[in-house]
């Protein structure tokens, strides 16, 4: 007689979704906004304001629809993402309306076209379309890995979104908005997400050929003649950019995103020199003959020069708000930001952030953006697939260098390069290409948390038995 004795001691335990984490997560970053709101009206008028429940309940369905996306399509994503993303978002909206409620640019606007209309509902209403295009992110991309096999179609998408501003009438003396009828696209900010898909996919085929066929040279490997092609196309391009559109900050994202992603890929630190002098070379070639750099220069230098506030008192406007906010704000609503005037919902939003909350709050507001990108490389280091490691980093570096270089162009650390702060900034594109950034990075997270399947029976397994007498 034999007996056959099961030898498993652990039972298959499923790892955690932490859906109900995010729930939580979503709860605050829901209230937390509604009571800015609270406080600016408070401030503004004294009383509550009237659309305060209409906000909250708008931004808590979609939110809520969001969450319910997330728990159906992508089980085992990152719980904290969705929530970052959803605070921001709220917080935005909060000081768009806030600015909205200016009687100084309720009188500008309609002294300069007649009528004033508010941006907070169509700020509200960009922010349903990108939810949308998140779910839709999360429902068609079943696996992110399908998007290597378009690696050479994202690039030409890619370059036509960015030449195709060159042929419409530039808006501030740059050429980076299409114009449809009443509506305005700015395809950089789409354009950006189509590189990182681009780059992952050549740069996980090549960068064996990039990392080891180079020579050493002072401490440096010098990559060949014939692999320098890739990034002095990228260069060039770049600098055509910035030359025919007048276009800086797309232009340093693009640059910044490739180097980003091939030291990444090759972990040579010579790509990130030679990357650090070609930028270098670009910029001071083109800022000594192109007069629209050479103006961003110049009021980035002498930001209340005589001669630069006659033309702009913009970035001056923008460094006294900060320096009226002190350490802890002037509080949600009774700042002057509004001062600075078209741009202040816009370029300019983060010094209504930093006038009202101080630099407790901004450390605090920055913070969350850091936390964005620290669960984006976070992703990309649970990734198990080359291409998902490239991509999950190449999508959080895209939104790093574009929160530094607004950030650093509003607080007078570069020069102003035109682009909105993610999420907060009013901006139909900005904010629905965000939301489809933000929905790439959980479908990447998904697949780098989901457990891995059981192991097929083995056919030989009745040959491993323990078997007693």
């Amino acid at each position: 007689m034999s007996v056959v004795t099961n030898t498993t001691t652990i039972g298959a335990i499923e790892a955690p979704s932490r859906r109900n984490t995010e729930l939580m997560l979503l709860a605050f970053a829901v209230v937390i906004p509604v009571f800015a709101y609270i406080n600016v009206g408070l401030a503004l008028d004294g009383k509550l304001p009237a659309g305060v429940l209409g906000y909250g309940l708008g931004l808590g369905l979609l939110a809520g629809v969001a969450h319910l996306a997330v728990r159906k399509f992508a089980k085992y994503s990152d719980p904290l993402l969705l929530p970052l993303a959803t605070l921001l978002n709220g917080l935005g909206l909060v000081m768009i309306w806030r600015l909205d409620q200016s009687p100084r640019l309720i009188q500008r606007a309609e002294n300069l076209f007649g009528s004033f209309s508010p941006d907070a509902p169509k700020q509200l209403m960009y922010s349903a379309i990108g939810i949308a295009l998140f779910v839709a992110v999360l429902i068609l991309l079943k696996d992110h890995r399908i998007l290597q096999r378009y690696t050479y179609i994202s690039m030409a998408v890619a370059l036509v979104l960015l030449i195709l501003p060159m042929f419409f009438p530039a808006v501030n003396g740059a050429k980076i908005w299409i114009s449809l009828g009443p509506f305005t696209i700015q395809p950089g900010e789409f354009a950006k997400i189509i590189i990182a898909i681009f780059f992952s996919g050549y740069l996980m085929v090549k960068r064996d050929a990039l990392a080891l066929a180079s020579r050493r040279f002072m401490g440096l490997y010098l990559p060949r003649g014939r692999d320098l092609g890739p990034i002095l196309m990228v260069w060039a391009m770049s600098i055509l950019i910035l030359v025919f559109e007048t276009d800086l900050g797309t232009s340093l994202l693009f640059f910044g995103l490739f180097v980003i992603m091939l030291y990444v890929a090759t972990e040579r630190t010579s790509w990130i020199v030679f990357g650090l002098l070609m930028s270098a070379v670009g910029a001071v070639g083109v800022a000594s003959f192109e007069p629209h750099v050479q103006q961003r220069v110049e009021f980035w230098l002498n930001p209340f020069a005589e001669k630069t506030w006659e033309q702009s008192e913009q970035i001056g406007q923008a460094l006294m708000s900060f320096g009226s906010g002190g350490t802890l704000g002037t509080g949600l609503g009774q700042g002057d930001s509004d001062l600075i005037g078209f741009a202040a919902n816009s370029d300019f939003i983060l010094s209504t952030f930093g006038e009202e909350l101080g630099l407790a709050g901004m450390m605090a507001f920055l913070l969350v953006y850091g936390l964005i990108v620290e669960r984006g490389v976070r992703t990309a280091l649970a990734a198990r697939d080359p291409f998902g490691k490239l991509l999950a980093v190449g999508l959080s570096g895209a939104f790093a260098i574009q929160v530094f270089v607004v950030a650093g162009g509003v607080m007078g650390l570069i020069p102003l390069t035109g682009m909105t702060m993610p999420f907060v900034a009013y901006g139909g594109s900005s904010v629905i290409a965000n939301w489809a950034l933000i929905g790439i990075l959980i479908r990447i997270s998904d697949t780098a948390r989901r457990p891995a399947p059981a192991p097929a029976p083995s056919p030989d397994a009745e040959m491993t038995q323990v078997v007693r007498p």
